[in-house]
């Protein structure tokens, strides 16, 4: 069920994103929130880091993690602009999230040349049992548009 909260955070998210976007960044963006606060909100810096890990997600999940002094998020929720590839469902899942909430899907980075792996984040909670919650298409067209956004930019790049 999508409530107020989910789209006011999924808006931080994307806002994230489109910062990003302007930075010269992929258009990814992430946003946690333990007990109706945000505990930060990232967006993808792989081309800032030259690291591939550095997805929107991960760099959340890693700044949350030293916010809360913990290695364990149970209690937070994981708003994402795009559905979470596999490398950042992992870490969400050894993080323990309650939830996931998010906008576009795999197939629409896909489209915007990104090349995911194909196996979405409903197939890598049943493969791997993982307890977290997933809700899906939650501003999915607000979400998506911010693929569109960077493909107009000359200087985008994509791995």
């Amino acid at each position: 069920m999508v409530t107020t909260d989910d789209l006011q955070f999924m808006k931080v998210a994307i806002a994230k994103a489109d910062e990003g976007i302007r930075r010269g960044q992929t258009p990814f963006g992430s946003c946690i929130v333990k007990g109706g606060n945000i505990v930060c909100a990232e967006h993808n810096v792989v081309w800032a880091t030259t690291d591939i890990t550095a997805h929107a997600e991960v760099n959340a999940i890693r700044k949350a993690c030293s916010a809360l002094s913990t290695i364990d998020l149970t209690g937070c929720t994981l708003y994402s602009s795009c559905e979470p590839c596999p490398m950042c469902f992992s870490a969400i899942h050894w993080a323990n999230f309650d939830r996931v909430v998010f906008g576009a899907r795999i197939a629409d980075a896909q489209r915007a040349g990104f090349n995911e792996l194909t196996i979405s984040a409903e197939q890598m909670k049943s493969i791997g049992q993982s307890r977290v919650e997933l809700t899906a298409d939650v501003c999915r067209s607000e979400a998506a548009e911010l693929f569109q956004r960077w493909l107009a930019r000359q200087d985008r790049r994509v791995y």
